[in-house]
């Protein structure tokens, strides 16, 4: 009996702090990282400011463990995406479809990511920046993979961009519903089908 009491404790403050984050990441994504405010994150969550101050001392500190799990999560999201040992075997479409498709629907799923990872005077987007470079990294891998005789530089380069084509037209894919926002991601993919096929052949 004295054993189960923390172990209910320890589940129920784990779930607590799974209710401030997603109350976080819902208002980020509603009224950007500097309007919103840890006594509007408490209501959300249906808690006093008082229990958030329990497992969070500030905004900062709610926003970096909210990196941490969003970082978590699009690892799984990418890993599914960048799969090198089949990029051979694949047409550029069905590459773009393979990488692009799980990235779009991590980002619909957690509309607050931008507001989040996009502020660069937060304290949290230095729990981002590793991922976002080894986004570009597998990307660059996988630009290696298709097209091997393509020089390191022309690569990394290529990935880049690539990176940044799609970091640029997330935001509207995510703000758009039903036949817009697939009207977006075909228009994505076919900038990113335009910028790559140049590659092929390298």
């Amino acid at each position: 009996m004295t054993e189960a009491r923390p172990v209910k404790r320890q589940a129920r403050g784990r779930q607590r702090i799974a209710d401030i984050l997603d109350a976080a990441l819902a208002l980020f994504a509603e009224s950007g990282y500097e309007v919103t405010s840890t006594n509007a994150i408490a209501a959300r969550a249906g808690i006093s400011p008082g229990s958030l101050y329990q497992f969070f001392p500030n905004k900062n500190a709610i926003a970096e463990a909210l990196s941490v799990r969003l970082v978590e999560q699009m690892r799984a999201a990418h890993s599914s995406a960048f799969e090198l040992t089949q990029v051979p075997g694949l047409t550029l479409d069905e590459l773009i479809d393979r990488v692009l498709d799980p990235l779009i629907t991590f980002n619909v799923a957690n509309p607050g990511v931008k507001a989040l990872f996009g502020n660069t005077d937060m304290p949290a987007l230095g729990a981002a920046r590793p991922l976002q470079e080894a986004v570009a990294g597998r990307v660059g891998a996988v630009i290696g993979a298709r097209s091997p005789r393509l020089p390191a530089a022309e690569r990394n380069r290529a990935a880049m961009v690539t990176v940044r084509i799609v970091a640029a037209m997330m935001p509207p894919i995510v703000a758009a519903q039903g036949a817009e926002r697939d009207a977006l991601t075909t228009e994505l993919k076919k900038a990113l089908h335009g910028y790559l096929a140049q590659l092929d052949g390298h």
